[in-house]
């Protein structure tokens, strides 16, 4: 198995510059990552930047509380300029309060935008029960999501194992298990992958490598 094809190598840090993106792509180009994950109004300067890398771009994140219209809006914007897949971040308030049509619609408006391009729905499994886990999961597939993904890195906690294993049995074998957060070596990444994960969320992702090897 070729750990580096799973990842989407990261970098969501707030102070992130325009070099910095540009180092991001030159490590995924130099490591054949599967694609940069990165804040949306980065995507334009990459495109323009590098042609080939593939870029996967959060919307509504990290916390997944604004308007459903906005994110929405994020979404045409981010494809627009240039962005193969979108991470989004479900409203997780909304999810907790059962107002489970809120959520689907949520999503689904999202999943819209995207028109034929991937969409991953970011959780925030650390701050839901198994029980929210699985719901989640279920209203994502509904809504017309692509991936579930764990965790956006930036709350109480990342991917774990056991949540990851969840969402694989919940949604089943046709949709994509995204693991991120906290993955720092290749053990860890080789046990979300062995959970059920498809994919890799990190910003350790040279590091993972080299353990893998």
């Amino acid at each position: 198995m070729k750990l580096n094809r799973l990842i989407d190598h990261t970098n969501l840090k707030p102070d992130a510059t325009s070099s910095d993106i540009k180092k991001l792509v030159d490590e995924a180009i130099e490591n054949d990552f599967y694609s940069v994950c990165v804040n949306s109004s980065f995507v334009k300067l990459i495109k323009d930047y590098n042609k080939d890398v593939k870029i996967a771009a959060v919307v509504g994140f990290p916390l997944g509380a604004m308007a459903t219209s906005a994110k929405a809006y994020e979404t045409k914007c981010a494809i627009k300029d240039g962005a193969d897949e979108i991470d989004m971040v479900i409203e997780i308030g909304r999810l907790k309060e059962k107002d489970y049509d809120y959520v689907i619609k949520d999503i689904r408006a999202v999943k819209e935008a995207c028109g034929n391009n991937i969409l991953k729905v970011i959780l925030e499994t650390c701050l839901l029960t198994e029980e929210e886990i699985i719901k989640a999961c279920e209203l994502a597939v509904k809504a017309g999501a692509d991936f579930v993904k764990t965790s956006t890195g930036f709350s109480t906690d990342g991917a774990k194992s056991k949540h990851v294993a969840l969402m694989r049995k919940t949604v089943g074998p046709d949709i994509g298990v995204k693991a991120s957060g906290g993955i720092h070596t290749a053990n860890e990444a080789l046990e979300m992958i062995e959970a059920g994960a498809s994919r890799i969320g990190a910003s350790k992702s040279i590091e993972i490598c080299v353990g893998d090897k």
